[in-house]
């Protein structure tokens, strides 16, 4: 169960970042969606996009830091696209598995 702060930390970073790409879907997973963070876990984010290309990604490992240091977090991403999650290896990647079933939709 994510905190109030880390719910307001991962709206901040939703918004933000659909002022870049149109998002499909964002969840946080992990220790902090779980509840059982530590005090400096990092805040892990999946996101699914339409497109992705390395100059995107790139731009979202950013805004990661960006809004990571404004607010004393430490994000990590995860970006996929539909295609790669519904046609590619990824879709049956474990660690999907295990975002869809207990990360939490922002």
């Amino acid at each position: 169960m994510l905190t109030e702060t880390d719910r307001q930390i991962a709206k901040e970073f939703q918004r933000r970042l659909s002022m870049i790409v149109a998002v499909s879907d964002i969840y946080v997973f992990g220790s902090r969606a779980r509840g059982d963070s530590a005090g400096d876990s990092d805040m892990d984010m999946f996101i699914e996009l339409e497109n992705l290309d390395s100059e995107l990604r790139e731009r979202i490992f950013e805004l990661a830091w960006e809004v990571g240091f404004e607010t004393d977090r430490v994000i990590t991403t995860v970006v996929a696209t539909h295609d790669q999650l519904q046609y590619g290896a990824m879709g049956a990647n474990p660690l999907i598995r295990n975002i869809e079933r207990d990360g939490i939709h922002i």
